[in-house]
């Protein structure tokens, strides 16, 4: 009976659904909708970027070269020094039996010597250096700095006061000069009263020579010129008391040492007119007027007179300007010396006095290679030099032999051109399970080995100890210290990016526990590339010069987090969808 209903109900909403299709697509498109933002929402995941953070810390990096060959027995090996220079000693004879370490020869090692000498003064200059930084400052000292500030404002205020006489004297000077020049040109006397003295000057020449005018107008146009800033400065000076502000007196003597320049450049004007007009006459063998005469010799001691003021008065401009700075620097100084250091100089200093270290340890090592050693117990079987020869590193000294096991490798050239003599070594045998022995390079062959165009070298590394275990033929493998750093400042390779020729890491802009960042965390705001310099890696770290400090927290992974379904997919439209049902 139920199911006749059901099938009742199920034929009558197929009979509704085919009589109203419109209708029922609509129901339909609804309903897919609703259940696809609900699947979308129960699905979704917030998609936030996580970034695993490591710390920067201190320690060691260890740079190797790792090749492999074979063990040997009994192998010659020539010993060659690492410098060149005149042999000073040589300690062994054809035939003896020495020990590793034993002093074969011994080459010339003053300049090495001096070198270490200088590197020692240095080192000894930067720790008191250091040690001055780290003390305060002592109450001597705090006195002498303000002494200094003093004495500065001391200078300033004198240089004012000079600045003021000078200015008065220039007032004095000045009227005299401008009413020479007034004279001169405006005067009459020359002509007796018939026209001024510029006119009848330039009337003597000008039917023979026209270019008299330019000389004339130029005198016209810079005397004006001076006098009207010359009457505007003599009456601001007139209006300002003797003692004013600093401030005054200043603009006062840069106002007064502009009137003078204008002054010097009309003197020169119109001394270069009449010097023209006697010229002129002169080339004509014409008489020279007495009052020309007198008037280029009044002009003569008008430009000494004005060059004297210029000069005094632009030396106490200058000398207010330095004293002002100077009173900024003691200022400072003494600000400075009373807080004390500041952290970056501490800083500074400390990697000074790390870098002296450094140098000093470099030419220790430099001059140690001017002394030629065996590098394993053996026999000498022949010697190649005497006291007083040259000897170079390409050149062997003598040849050891030795019964003791070695082992020989064979390097590309890219690897061969790094490794060294002396330079430590880790051996390890396929042979003999757990065994590493440590080793240092003996030799280094000079001429490499041509096969089907590749170049190798032979590489012998003698054992710092002998094992019973290894065995002539055994292979071996060996890891070469081309580089070693300990107690520096190291991040994960993976840390350090590079673009446009520069190194960066990246940092976030909060700092997590160590926990949390190791876990990976989520930041609101974009990580920020801190620009770094790098020194050596390996395989996992990398050495940090600058641009980082010890426990900077700096990004070594992205993880982007996956979503069931594309954030970037688009949500359909009821609208579209119900547009694209429309076509029948």
């Amino acid at each position: 009976m139920k199911n006749n209903i059901f099938i009742k109900n199920v034929a009558g909403l197929k009979k509704y659904a085919i009589n109203h299709k419109i209708i029922s697509g609509i129901v339909l498109l609804v309903i897919l909708y609703f259940g696809y933002l609900g699947f979308n929402s129960f699905f979704k995941s917030d998609g936030q970027v996580q970034y695993v953070l490591a710390p920067v810390s201190k320690g060691s990096i260890i740079v190797s070269i790792t090749g492999s060959g074979q063990v040997s027995a009994y192998n010659q090996v020539d010993i060659k020094p690492k410098v060149s220079g005149d042999v000073v000693y040589v300690g062994i004879v054809n035939g003896q039996e020495v020990k590793a370490g034993t002093l074969i020869a011994q080459l010339d090692d003053r300049d090495a010597q001096k070198s270490v000498r200088d590197a020692e003064v240095n080192l000894e200059s930067a720790k008191i250096s250091l040690q001055k930084l780290e003390e305060p400052a002592d109450a001597l000292s705090v006195i002498q700095a303000e002494n200094s500030l003093t004495q500065a404002k001391t200078s300033l205020e004198k240089a004012y006061d000079d600045g003021a006489t000078d200015v008065s004297n220039a007032f004095l000077d000045m009227p005299s000069v401008v009413t020479g020049l007034q004279d001169i040109l405006s005067g009459t006397s020359a002509s007796k009263g018939t026209q001024d003295n510029i006119s009848y000057f330039s009337n003597l020449v000008t039917s023979y020579n026209d270019n008299v005018s330019i000389y004339k107008n130029d005198a016209a146009d810079k005397y004006k010129e001076a006098r009207i800033i010359y009457d505007n400065s003599l009456n601001s000076y007139k209006i300002t008391a003797r003692f004013t502000d600093e401030e005054t007196t200043e603009k006062l003597i840069s106002d007064t040492y502009n009137m003078a320049r204008s002054i010097s450049e009309a003197v020169k004007s119109v001394s270069n007119f009449l010097s023209f007009v006697k010229d002129r006459l002169t080339e004509r063998q014409y008489s020279v007027p007495q009052s020309l005469t007198t008037y280029l010799s009044s002009l003569s001691t008008y430009t000494s007179t004005v060059n004297s003021n210029l000069s005094t008065l632009f030396s106490i401009k200058n000398t207010i300007v330095n004293s002002k700075m100077s009173i900024e620097e003691k200022t400072e100084s003494l600000a400075k010396l009373k807080e004390g250091v500041s952290d970056l100089d501490l800083a500074s200093q400390k990697l000074s006095l790390k870098q002296k270290e450094n140098a000093l340890l470099d030419v220790q090592e430099k001059l140690s290679d001017y002394y030629i050693r065996a590098p394993f117990n053996g026999t000498i079987v022949k010697v190649n030099v005497k006291k007083s020869d040259a000897a170079s590193s390409g050149t062997a000294v003598a040849t050891l032999v030795t019964r003791q096991k070695i082992a020989e490798l064979s390097l590309n050239e890219i690897d061969a051109a790094k490794i060294k003599v002396d330079q430590k070594a880790m051996l390890s045998f396929d042979a003999v399970d757990g065994l590493n022995i440590a080793g240092k390079v003996a030799e280094v062959d000079a001429v490499g080995t041509v096969s089907q165009g590749v170049v190798t070298y032979n590489v012998k590394i003698s054992f710092d100890t002998q094992d019973d275990r290894v065995k002539s033929g055994m292979s071996v493998s060996a890891a070469i210290v081309i580089d070693f750093k300990q107690d520096v400042l190291i991040v994960p390779n993976s840390a350090i990016k590079s673009g446009n020729n520069i190194s960066y890491a990246e940092m976030l802009d909060k700092t997590f526990s160590a926990n949390q960042g190791s876990q990976g965390v989520a930041s609101d705001n974009l990580p920020k590339q801190q620009i770094v310099e790098t020194g050596i890696t390996d395989d996992t770290n990398i050495e940090i010069i600058s641009g980082l400090k010890e426990g900077d927290q700096i990004i070594i992974k992205t993880i982007n987090s996956s979503t069931s379904s594309s954030s970037s997919q688009q949500t359909p439209s009821i609208l579209g969808a119900i547009g694209g049902n429309n076509k029948r």
